[in-house]
């Protein structure tokens, strides 16, 4: 039995995806502790591409895959993801499918409130995704969320509905000069949707305990990344939830004693989707190499993903937040070609040397990237699944990121595909042994 969580070293979009796909064979169940459908992972098995929201990515390869408390739920998003699935072969059914009752649902309000609060920012808005993800969990903190097991109690959940809707259809009329909505409408969809979802409803911390006590090997899926934690991000330019290794535990109802290995994922480069201070961010020729070669667009949304080098300041924080086990780094391909490579080892502020993230934005903002260089190689690394197959640069590259952060390369990737990876030490046999 081992539990391994798998999280974001960097600001999302970090192939996280992939790495919880390939180690899914050796997981009984996996668990999705935090987010919603604004994230997206992006898998290749056996040629088919699979874009997931909501699922964690074990649903292709049979595992039991639960959503957990910690994640906020719209239910239209969920029910689209599983017939997209079911028309590509994958068939979801009660037995191999669980949604904690405790889940928060996301509301048509929410998504109204998100986008016209965008809209009311200008230049000033965070770059959310416009799905509702924080005012569902602004309404979770404030005590007037509703639960996914409300739908199953139709007078609790309408006489919740009628409170929500008094006060956020005043805030959207008279702050936002938005648009409002009827108890009616919104009664009648979600109560036709709950029907679709009952089989699915469950208590997932207490399945967790049952597959623990049983032997079993869980894997808690992160989405986003570190650095848009909503506590230890860059905030405000964050998401709304507990995207850390904490998060696993309070977005699942399991103890932190019961994790056996944390797997922080990473660019080789580094990216993010969205406003917010990027220290090492490129508008160069370089930067267009990561964006094309790299296939920078975001699962979820679309949008062209920022690039720049790989920040060293970064992971470290990743590692000492999370507790980082091990790295997987991904996308060590896109690189190849690149004559000179470039890793950010501290920032420069005010004549004044930073080696560690500073906790205003500002701060941030107004760094400039210290660089270590390094000569890059002109070989192809990609499919490559052996550590003496890569070019000595790479090699180089590659130990060089593990001092800097602190962290042993246990995962590299080399292409999308889940045989395109070099396995140095598995997680799952480490916390085995």
């Amino acid at each position: 039995m081992a539990n391994v969580i798998i999280l974001g070293a960097q600001w999302g979009d970090e192939g996280k995806g992939k790495i919880v796909d390939l180690l899914t064979e050796q997981a009984d169940a996996v668990v999705r502790f935090q987010g919603g459908h604004n994230a997206g992972h992006t898998l290749v098995v056996d040629g088919i591409k699979y874009v997931l929201h909501l699922i964690p990515s074990g649903i292709v390869r049979g595992k039991t895959c639960l959503i957990g408390n910690g994640v906020v739920l719209d239910p239209s998003a969920l029910i689209a993801e599983i017939e997209e699935l079911s028309r590509q072969g994958v068939t979801i059914t009660g037995a191999g499918f669980k949604i904690s009752a405790l889940t928060q649902l996301i509301m048509p309000y929410h998504r109204e409130l998100d986008l016209a609060r965008e809209r009311r920012k200008g230049k000033g808005k965070i770059g959310t995704t416009g799905r509702g993800i924080g005012p569902a969990y602004e309404d979770k903190m404030a005590r007037r969320g509703i639960r996914v097991g409300d739908l199953y109690n139709r007078q609790l959940f309408e006489s919740k509905l009628q409170d929500n809707l008094a006060y956020h259809n005043f805030v959207l009329e008279n702050f936002h000069n938005a648009a409002t909505f009827t108890l009616e409408a919104i009664r009648d969809d979600y109560l036709r949707m709950a029907d679709q979802l009952a089989p699915f409803i469950d208590d997932v911390s207490l399945i967790l305990a049952d597959a623990m006590e049983a032997g079993q090997s869980i894997l808690f899926e992160g989405a986003q990344g570190t650095m848009l934690d909503v506590d230890h991000g860059t905030y405000p330019f964050v998401t709304s939830s507990s995207t850390v290794a904490g998060g696993a535990c309070s977005g699942t109802g399991v103890g932190p004693t019961r994790i056996d290995y944390v797997l922080g994922v990473a660019k080789a480069y580094t990216t993010r989707v969205g406003s917010g201070p990027f220290p090492t961010e490129l508008h160069d020729a370089v930067g267009e190499h990561l964006f094309k070669v790299g296939h920078e667009l975001g699962a979820s949304t679309g949008r062209a993903r920022r690039c720049g080098w790989f920040d060293a300041v970064v992971v470290r924080h990743a590692a000492r937040i999370n507790g980082i086990t091990g790295l997987a780094l991904t996308k060590l391909d896109v690189l190849d070609g690149l004559p000179t490579l470039k890793i950010c080892v501290g920032y420069q502020r005010n004549g004044q040397k930073l080696t560690t993230m500073p906790s205003d934005p500002g701060v941030l903002e107004a760094c400039e990237p210290i660089y270590e260089e390094m000569p890059g190689w002109n070989e192809s690394t990609s499919g490559i699944d052996q550590v003496e197959q890569l070019p000595k640069a790479a090699r180089d590259y590659i130990a060089r990121l593990e001092q800097l952060t602190g962290i042993p390369a246990a995962i590299l990737s080399t292409g999308p595909d889940r045989v395109q990876t070099i396995i140095r030490d598995n997680p799952f046999q480490r916390a085995n042994s």
